[in-house]
């Protein structure tokens, strides 16, 4: 495999930010009540990967290494302000319902850590391979545990009723304590995937 593909495609899966690295915790658990509701959280979060991995690779011999974390943070904060003001404009509804989380964008993990561990120390286009992968790893994992919430909690997806008039609906997983067992319980299927697959392999 190429390397500029391989830098797209480990944030997928072999180095999820979600299912491999459990980072970005907090909306992983707080905003995927609701597939769209993942769905868009992780479109914005790629968002601010791709412009500000570009912007740290761009100006990586520009910034003084004394300061090269305050520098990030600011150029982070910057894209998180274009996001956060682009859905206010254009996504009303769903800005209403991530309402903090779009700005609590600056100081996720997975941001910051990919501008100092990786876009810091790249080129612009593997940085931009690197926070693509890892966007989109990002989306795809709240994406999955906000279906799973939603068609178990309200049985519909993306708002579409999926069951008629007599579904029971289990509360408990649009509610905190559901993130955690959505999440604990995918954990466990997809370990034991890897387990089983490396017993064969072996």
């Amino acid at each position: 495999m190429m390397k500029s593909n391989y830098e797209f495609f480990k944030g997928l899966w072999d180095e999820n930010p979600t299912f491999r690295l459990l980072l970005g915790m907090c909306p992983t658990l707080a905003i995927t009540n609701a597939a769209m509701n993942g769905l868009s959280m992780g479109l914005a979060t790629t968002f601010v990967l791709i412009g500000s991995n570009i912007m740290v690779a761009a100006l990586k011999k520009i910034i003084p290494d004394e300061v090269r974390i305050p520098s990030y943070v600011i150029i982070i904060a910057t894209f998180v302000t274009i996001a956060d003001l682009a859905l206010a404009a254009f996504f009303p509804d769903i800005y209403k319902v991530l309402g903090l989380f779009i700005p609590l964008i600056v100081v996720n993990c997975i941001i910051l850590a990919r501008a100092e561990a990786f876009a810091s120390k790249n080129t612009i286009g593997k940085s931009l391979m690197d926070a693509l992968g890892m966007g989109l790893g990002f989306t795809w994992a709240l994406t999955l545990l906000g279906t799973i919430r939603e068609i178990m909690g309200m049985g519909s997806i993306f708002g579409m009723q999926l069951f008629g008039e007599n579904f029971v609906s289990w509360i408990i997983f649009i509610l905190p304590p559901g993130a955690f067992l959505t999440l604990g319980l995918l954990l466990g299927l997809f370990n034991a995937a890897l387990n089983k697959k490396k017993t064969q392999c072996g």
